[in-house]
């Protein structure tokens, strides 16, 4: 069994989009105007035909999603520039399944580079929501059980005294119920409880000195690893009290671009 992703841009707006471009990357039809620009990752689920070798011909992942998706996006921006996103997808769900002859698995919309809504087949009355946000902050690798030696063995130069910085991302999902007008999880209040719990803790703090969670000698080590955990702690109840019937999935903290966690995986 396999599971193919395919990702597809275009853009929606006011302005009605002139010809068809080819620009598959930068996606099509072309910006027009002021309007906005979307992904779809569309993932597929099944085997690979033993004789051409793939699963499904990703040009016709392309077509579905132009001819199940994009016009009813663009007819809701268009027409309702309020509707909820996750419930929207959901509506395209069963229309997208169709033409991809019962292998669509989900997909995710990314409604900017930091935001998106994901819904699952068989799960189609519940959307898992993300949005990233950021934070600086300094940290030192280091065990207080173990000797000088040992944790500059372990650490490197992440253990020097005077410690280093980060600029961390950190990324919560949350699974939502969806109800007759969506999520219910608006985005403002989404940052707003980011914001509390996390950003003004963490946010150009020393997490060694600053964050009781992480300093000596009862906090943990602030790795990556223990940031995501500490993350998905602090932030579950409150999603939970905040958001009637919602459940914080996951939290995702990056370090660097190339480094991160995620907690539970």
């Amino acid at each position: 069994m396999f599971l193919l992703s395919r990702c597809v841009r275009f853009a929606v707006g006011a302005v009605p989009p002139g010809p068809d471009s080819r620009n598959g990357y930068a996606g099509r039809p072309a910006m027009a105007g002021l309007g906005a620009h979307y992904e779809l990752s569309v993932r597929c689920r099944g085997d690979v035909d033993p004789t051409l070798g793939y699963m499904i011909d990703i040009q016709e992942i392309d077509r579905a999603v132009r001819a199940a998706a994009i016009p009813r996006i663009r007819a809701a921006f268009d027409e309702h520039p309020a509707s909820d996103p996750g419930m929207l997808l959901s509506q395209i769900m069963p229309h997208l399944a169709a033409e991809l002859r019962g292998l669509l698995d989900s997909v995710i919309w990314r409604l900017s580079p930091y935001y998106s809504v994901e819904v699952r087949m068989g799960a189609l009355e519940s959307v898992l929501v993300r949005q990233r946000f950021d934070f600086a902050a300094a940290h030192r690798l280091n065990v207080e059980s173990l000797s000088p030696d040992e944790n500059l063995r372990l650490f490197g130069k992440c253990n020097y005294p005077g410690g280093h910085g980060h600029n961390y991302q950190v990324e919560p999902c949350i699974a939502a119920p969806l109800g007759a007008h969506g999520a219910a999880i608006p985005l403002s209040a989404l940052e707003s409880l980011v914001h509390a719990v996390i950003i003004e803790r963490f946010d150009h703090r020393n997490l060694n000195q600053d964050v009781e969670e992480f300093r000596p000698p009862r906090g943990v080590n602030p790795s990556v690893e223990n940031i995501a955990r500490v993350c998905h702690r602090l932030l579950a109840p409150e999603v939970a009290r905040t958001f009637p019937g919602a459940e914080l999935r996951s939290v995702t903290v990056w370090e660097s671009d190339r480094t991160s966690s995620t907690f539970p995986a």
